[in-house]
């Protein structure tokens, strides 16, 4: 009999991550080469109680607690649901740098100080002269993790007799509004103190205002602009963004590429009077206390009256001059 299916499963695994754990206990590892190659510790978990989480042969939610042992899978079916809804509305990968796992409530980032008050990527040194000056350095203010989340209130009899294809619509779109507001929560980070550049026209952007955005953030690269989606609207109505590859590529993949290069992101985190460029990779740093946080002990016992999923993170500028600011002088 393999490994996976005489594991004891309990809550106290949720004490750390639930897949590590199951993953040290049963490793996949051991199933190369066989039918099994492919799943992951928790997904032979599935498959050792016979539950089906997708398709039109998806069990009812009352699979899940068959037994003490099915029932500690629940949260982790739960979690994994919500983070796929998060990662289906991402838009954070195009604007944050990297991202660190914390274990406390704050944190203190990096901050870079020039020394010669240049960013000249490639100074010429005389014979010598000293090199210009780097300087990493703790930062002097903290970056606190906001708790975005939702709680929701059902019961087990409400529940157990559906599909769990149809439970997941729910949960996914749970962590959709989520990634949503962690979003919202990084473009005030790339507001703060940055520089607003004047647009030429007082109602209405140009695709001048757009190579001036261009131009403001090198040496840094324009690859991400955020606006509303009434401003997005608009530039997409700008002769120069009509052309035929651009139109062949959102057609395509459904992204929406200006001929600048940036990728243009459609938030009501933004103002109707501004843009903001942005160079992805040295924008943001995302600060996260690890995965999502579930009353794991509720939804084993089923007591799902009140029942809470929640995410903590935060966000630090990494290079100010990473970001500008478009601005209409209205």
């Amino acid at each position: 009999m393999a490994t996976f299916e005489t594991l004891r499963l309990e809550k106290g695994m949720y004490s750390g991550n639930f897949t590590n754990t199951l993953e040290k206990l049963d490793p996949s590892e051991n199933y190369r080469d066989t039918p099994l190659a492919g799943m992951d510790a928790f997904q032979r978990q599935l498959k050792r109680f016979g539950i089906h989480v997708s398709g039109s042969g998806s069990d009812r939610v009352e699979k899940f607690f068959q037994s003490s042992d099915s029932a500690v899978l629940f949260p982790e079916y739960i979690a994994r649901a919500i983070k796929q809804g998060m990662s289906e509305s991402d838009s954070l990968s195009h604007i944050v740098a990297t991202t660190t796992v914390v274990d406390a409530p704050d944190y203190r980032p990096l901050t870079l100080t020039i020394g010669n008050g240049t960013i000249e990527p490639f100074p010429v040194v005389n014979e010598g002269a000293a090199l210009p000056e780097y300087l990493l350095k703790n930062s002097s203010s903290l970056v606190t993790l906001q708790k975005r989340g939702r709680m929701f209130s059902t019961s087990y009899e409400a529940l157990r007799f559906h599909r769990l294809d149809l439970f997941t619509v729910f949960l996914k779109k749970m962590g959709a509004l989520i990634a949503q507001e962690q979003f919202a929560d990084a473009v005030s980070v790339l507001l703060s103190g940055a520089n607003a550049l004047p647009a030429e026209g007082a109602e209405a952007f140009s695709y001048a205002d757009l190579i001036t955005l261009w131009n403001a953030l090198a040496p840094h690269k324009l690859s991400a602009i955020v606006a509303t989606p009434a401003v997005l609207t608009a530039l997409l109505g700008l002769e120069q963004l009509q052309d035929a590859a651009a139109g062949l590529n959102f057609h395509g993949s459904g992204k929406l590429i200006t001929p600048l290069g940036a990728t243009l992101i459609g938030s009501y985190a933004a103002s109707d009077d501004t843009i903001i460029g942005v160079d992805g990779s040295g924008a943001l740093e995302m600060v996260t206390a690890g995965e999502v946080l579930l009353d794991t002990g509720k939804l084993i016992d089923r007591q799902l009256s009140q029942a809470s999923v929640s995410c903590l993170a935060g966000f630090s500028k990494i290079y100010d001059d990473s970001v500008r600011v478009l601005t209409l002088q209205g």
